[in-house]
């Protein structure tokens, strides 16, 4: 692992991936927020050396290098899943590139489904903390003491500063933001009414497929992450409804707008 992502973060800089300031990984329907970065270089995942390939509708599979707001940006155009068949270290990957690219903040976003009954479909939820159920761990076998150590604190998963931050943000744009724990699960079925009930019961408001992963390898490294997720369905009794994905990205696209405020003035201020 160490090896591949020095070649691709070699790779990266002599195209001009350089003095970046935040990484930034877009998720499901969110694929558009790039029309707020001013756009120097984009590059498809398959011509990056070593990087795996997006293979869901509405991730486009390209990382962009531009900036907003006069800070430099790295961002995900396109995230990579336990559920296409990519073990979480490949998933991952990305991640460990962008550390040794000199990134110390990240901000992940993500669509899920909502289980707290207070929460309606379009709402932005800024993630306080997660319940990791995945089936596998990112950090599973021999730990490379370059990239970290063996064992992580993860008592503050998510930057409080960057929280308190972005509330004040929010606050001040008049833009509703809920606060959350966010559940992963390893997907790709939605869940079940019985499993959004045991996510409530277990303690979180919101789950998803994704995030967990990332953050847990951005905290192995020493990184910050700040994590965002558009609840785009409801996993509440007696408010349970089909659901699909191109609902999902519906939803997710239509929070496109207020999500781009609140991070776009985050980079800017921070």
């Amino acid at each position: 692992m160490w090896e591949k992502t020095q070649e691709t973060v070699k790779f990266l800089k002599d195209k001009g991936f350089t003095d970046i300031d935040y990484g930034i990984i877009l998720g499901t329907g969110l694929g558009n927020f790039t029309d707020n970065i001013d756009i120097s270089i984009r590059i498809a995942y398959e011509e990056i050396p070593n990087f795996p390939v997006s293979t869901v509708s509405g991730h486009h599979g390209e990382l962009i290098y531009g900036a907003i707001e006069g800070k430099k940006v790295l961002a995900l155009r396109g995230r990579f899943h336990f559920y296409e068949g990519w073990s979480l270290k490949e998933a991952t990957f990305p991640v460990r590139v962008m550390k040794y690219l000199g990134i110390d903040n990240i901000i992940v976003s993500n669509a899920s489904g909502g289980v707290n009954p207070n929460f309606k479909t379009g709402d932005v939820m800024l993630i306080s903390d997660h319940i990791n159920m995945m089936p596998e761990h990112p950090l599973h076998g021999a730990n490379d003491a370059r990239f970290g150590p063996r064992f992580v604190d993860m008592h503050e998963p998510y930057s409080l500063d960057m929280m308190a931050h972005m509330e004040n943000i929010a606050k001040k744009q008049s833009i509703q933001l809920r606060k959350g724990i966010y559940l992963a699960l390893q997907g790709p079925t939605f869940e079940t009414p019985a499993e959004y009930g045991m996510v409530r019961r277990l303690g979180a408001d919101a789950v998803g497929m994704s995030t967990v992963p990332e953050v847990i390898v951005a905290k192995h490294m020493g990184m910050s992450a700040l994590g965002i997720s558009v609840i785009t369905d409801l996993g509440i009794e007696g408010k349970v409804e089909e659901v699909s994905h191109e609902e999902v990205k519906k939803v997710a696209k239509l929070a496109e707008k207020k999500v781009g405020r609140l991070v776009s003035e985050f980079i800017r201020s921070f």
